[in-house]
């Protein structure tokens, strides 16, 4: 899962016992060979669908990290593109790797909390890709709002969310063992590192994006797969800010 020059054992450890804040700082210069990183596989289809949907004017990545999404959002913006990040190593790794700036859209490198932007409504198009486990449940009205904020009215806020994995499956054990994990560290071990895939569930999300003031829809990503049951292995949330 990782490559050869990717973390060890030992800084992932440390890394684990971190702060988010902190933890991604120390992963951030060998973020992008761990499995982590959002692999091409999920950025191609998103790319493709945010295509149909642009063109934009200016784009918000939330919790960028060394900017996968950014590259998406340099295909399907024109004007602005932005990058937010509680870690500024992930920033500055995030930096290097983009080298000298395109003539457009101009690039923008932030480092703030996602709970409290530092914009008005300047953008047409927000993305996140992989950070939701970041937040705890209590903690997405206010991180929604945040988006819906920032966004013009029409603006969309968009993001992939994969299908639970079935019950009694591999998977699922797999990330119920994780989640549980986490829980124990963070029950004895501070600070926490907020980390848990199970919480983020599509019925719980659509009604909270409802409450911000958004219009939800779903758009199957097929190029990602079907379950067994013909159902989509992962759709794109597409939130339209209505007021």
């Amino acid at each position: 899962m990782f490559a050869p020059q990717g973390p060890t054992l030992r800084e992932l450890a440390v890394q684990a016992l971190s702060s988010v804040e902190r933890g991604y700082d120390l992963l951030a210069p060998k973020f992008d060979r761990t499995p982590f990183r959002t692999p091409d596989a999920v950025l191609t289809p998103v790319s493709r669908a945010l295509h149909e949907l642009g063109p934009f004017d200016s784009g918000l990545d939330l919790c960028c990290g060394t900017g996968a999404g950014m590259g998406v959002l340099r295909q399907v913006c024109r004007e602005r593109v932005t990058g937010v990040d509680i870690s500024a190593g992930m920033l500055a790794a995030g930096r290097a790797r983009e080298g000298e700036p395109a003539a457009a859209p101009r690039v923008e490198w932030v480092r703030a909390d996602a709970r409290a932007l530092p914009f008005g409504p300047v953008f047409d198009l927000a993305v996140s890709f992989g950070a939701f486990g970041h937040f705890l449940p209590r903690e997405r009205p206010e991180l929604f709002a945040q988006v819906h904020s920032v966004l013009r009215p029409g603006g969309r806020f968009v993001f992939p969310i994969a299908a639970p994995a079935r019950p009694g499956s591999w998977g699922y054990w797999t990330l119920l063992a994780f989640d549980a994990a986490m829980r124990v560290r963070n029950a004895l071990w501070h600070p926490s590192f907020v980390m848990y895939y199970r919480t983020f569930r599509l019925a719980d999300v659509r009604a909270e994006l409802t409450r911000a003031g958004f219009d939800v829809e779903l758009h199957a990503l097929p190029e990602l797969g079907r379950r067994p049951d013909g159902s989509p292995r992962c759709r794109l949330v597409v939130a339209t800010r209505t007021r």
